[in-house]
């Protein structure tokens, strides 16, 4: 029987005003290798409240249809309650967080992320202005 192991990791990131949207793929491809784990999962997690990890193909178009999307989920031009309180004109950063959510759990199959062949993961910031983020990854499984 084989031991499992965990290995834990974690990872910064430069992004600008949101939505700014970073493909993290090779990153998390990296600490993969480096973990050894051959069977197993990643999980990954984004700290803050004004971002959120989820998949796409992360290609020009697809990357401008997402931006659109989030913005027409939580436009940045309505009245949020956020804003009576603090005044820091961000209160459509923590909804459109929210509704994608922080957090991404990726299956690992023969030392590689189990994805489609045009999916990758993208680190978004949702924030009205520029943010060094910090993803927490957590990798369990099986080694070499």
């Amino acid at each position: 029987m084989k031991a499992v192991s965990i290995y834990c990791k974690s990872v910064q990131v430069n992004l600008d005003t949101g939505p700014d949207i970073r493909d993290i793929t090779p990153v998390l491809e990296h600490l993969i290798h480096d973990s050894q784990v051959e069977e197993g999962s990643l999980c990954a997690t984004m700290v803050g409240s004004t971002g959120s990890l989820t998949t796409i193909e992360y290609e020009p178009g697809v990357v401008r249809d997402l931006m659109a999307a989030v913005n027409r989920l939580a436009s940045p031009d309505l009245e949020y309650e956020h804003e009576k309180a603090w005044h820091d004109g961000n209160g459509h950063s923590h909804v459109q967080a929210a509704l994608l959510g922080p957090s991404i759990a990726l299956p690992i199959r023969m030392g590689q992320l189990k994805m489609g062949t045009w999916q990758q993961v993208v680190a978004i910031n949702h924030d009205n202005r520029s943010r060094q983020r910090t993803i927490e990854v957590t990798i369990t499984g099986t080694t070499v």
